[in-house]
Parts: C-alpha cells; sequence; structure tokens
C-alpha cells in the first residue's frame, strides 16, 4: 500500500516533470529540488491546483552549503528550503531551490503567494546574505542595523568581525574590530582509562 508520501511524488513526477532537479522520499515526507527560473510558477501550481493544495507556508529558510559539496546541486553553495503544508490533503513537502550565483544569491519573493514569507525572507537575508528580489522591505532583522557580514554563512569567522562596548567617556555604546584571539571550538574528549568501546 503506498503513502500519502509516495502518492505525492507521484503526482509531483507526473504533473512537474523534467523541473523536479532531484527528489528523495524520508520519514514519510517528499523533497524535492527545483531550479530557481521554475520556482514561483511552480509555487503557484502547487498552491492553487485541486492536487495539491499547499495552502500553508510553514518555514523558509537558507542553507549555506559550502562545506557539505556532496548536499550541493551543481556546484552551488546556497539554497532556500520551503516547507509546505496541504491540509485538505493531509500532505507536507519541502522544496529546495540552488541559487545560480555564489557570490550574490538572489531569488525571486514569494510574499504575493504567503505573506508569512516576510520575516522569514528577512531572517535569510540578514543570516545568509540572500537576496528576495521585489521584497517590500528587505533589511536585517536579527543583527543590528550597522553589522558587517551574515553570521550563518560558513566562512564567517566564529568570533565575528566587531566587538561592541559602552564607553564612559563617549556615553555610548561603540564598535571596534574584534580584539580576542582566533581559536579552536572542537572540543577535546576526555574518557577514563577503562572506557572502550564495545
Amino acid at each position: 500500500m503506498k503513502t500519502h508520501a509516495k502518492l505525492l511524488l507521484e503526482r509531483l513526477k507526473k504533473s512537474f516533470g523534467k523541473k523536479i532537479l532531484r527528489s528523495s522520499l524520508g520519514f514519510d515526507e517528499v523533497t524535492i529540488a527545483v531550479g530557481a527560473t521554475e520556482l514561483i510558477d511552480i509555487l503557484k501550481t502547487l498552491k492553487d491546483n485541486r492536487d495539491f493544495q499547499f495552502k500553508q507556508l510553514i518555514d523558509l529558510c537558507g542553507v549555506d552549503f559550502l562545506e557539505y559539496p556532496e548536499e550541493q546541486l551543481n556546484n552551488k553553495r546556497f539554497a532556500v528550503v520551503y516547507h509546505l503544508l496541504s491540509l485538505k490533503k493531509n500532505n507536507r513537502l519541502r522544496i529546495k531551490v540552488f541559487l545560480e550565483d555564489n557570490e550574490f544569491p538572489t531569488l525571486p519573493t514569494v510574499i504575493s503567494l504567503w505573506p508569512v514569507a516576510d520575516w522569514y525572507e528577512r531572517e535569510a537575508f540578514d543570516l545568509l546574505g540572500i537576496m528576495f528580489l521585489n521584497h517590500p522591505d528587505l533589511r536585517r532583522i536579527l543583527t543590528d542595523y550597522g553589522f558587517i557580514g551574515h553570521p550563518f554563512r560558513k566562512d564567517f569567522p566564529m568570533i565575528g568581525k566587531v566587538e561592541m562596548r559602552y564607553d564612559p567617556s563617549q556615553k555610548r555604546v561603540i564598535y571596534e574590530p574584534v580584539s580576542i584571539e582566533q581559536r579552536n571550538n572542537v572540543p577535546r574528549i576526555i574518557r577514563d582509562e577503562g572506557f572502550h568501546n564495545g
């Protein structure tokens, strides 16, 4: 007997054919990868077509696959992942979209389809530097307005680039270059002498 997820994957492949660049089934949930140029048309179909009815965007997040080349698609470093829910059909769907430009990743906004995407897209912009074209208010949401860089990028230094402190002589908060040394954050494992695997 086919599960909801297997039936959904069959319907997706029938509807979108070669537009699905990669697909997988895990934990009874479907994940598909699609191209950035087809994204909006595919999402409109998934939301409005009676066979799918994904009326809810549950989550949207950016991902940096810099250190995971085996997960990349055609050497594309950044992806945006959409998590959709169809209450009517009792289905969940994960859509990965790999962005064309590793230096300046962009993707069209989906606010016109799901207004809830507003803050999710701002978060992906703030933390990963992904630009959402035609977003009505794309500005930082978690870091400070003067923050430099995008802290969830794998090549962003763990100690950051600037530090802030209150300066009593100026009577305000000031930003300065980081003054602490680079350090190794890999934990050292200490085991009892009698410990052994087995």
